[in-house]
């Protein structure tokens, strides 16, 4: 009778640390005022490190544009810097792979009109808290696809009511798997 015991090692393949940069298309409805809403749109870059089973840390740069806020003929730039943890899920196919994230950081806005105690300035700048999720398809071992990403941004930018903003944002783009 012969037995075999496998060589330690042989078995499924190790999980390694990945890293990756997203490149993303992003639109953004937010707030002026409650009731009010209006539309952004930017760009985001991600880094992203995966470090224990799915767990890991996230930096993450948004930069959009209005034209025009509501009715006004004011424009506003904001740039969000946030990072935070994210949890990834990959079901068996390791083609796609699910996460959410939750991240804190700071919100500049600029170009705009804020209430400030001596008048206005055309600059401002708030905490920034955002909470969402997504998934990305992997076309290849170093190239994928961020399908949809979704997020619910709070910033609290004086507005000469609630001082408190509401966004959704969403995007989509390519992902670059760097191990």
């Amino acid at each position: 009778m012969m037995m075999t015991v496998p060589v330690w090692g042989q078995g499924a393949s190790a999980r390694q640390n990945l890293v990756d940069v997203a490149v993303l298309y992003t639109a953004d409805s937010s707030n002026r005022i409650p009731g009010e809403g209006f539309w952004m749109q930017g760009g985001t870059v991600q880094l992203h490190g995966q470090f224990w089973h799915g767990l890991g840390v996230i930096a993450d740069v948004t930069g959009e544009h209005s034209g025009r806020i509501g009715t006004s003929e004011i424009g506003l730039d904001l740039v969000m810097a946030t990072f935070g943890p994210r949890y990834t899920w990959q079901p068996a196919s390791r083609r796609v792979a699910l996460f959410g994230q939750s991240l804190i950081g700071e919100a500049n806005a600029l170009h705009g009109v804020f209430p400030a105690l001596d008048g206005a300035t055309d600059s401002s700048n708030s905490m920034a808290l955002k909470i969402g999720g997504g998934f990305n398809y992997r076309v290849s071992s170093h190239f994928g696809v961020r399908v949809f990403e979704g997020n619910w941004i709070r910033t609290q930018l004086p507005n000469s009511t609630s001082n408190a903003q509401n966004h959704l944002q969403v995007s989509s783009g390519i992902v670059f798997r760097l191990k």
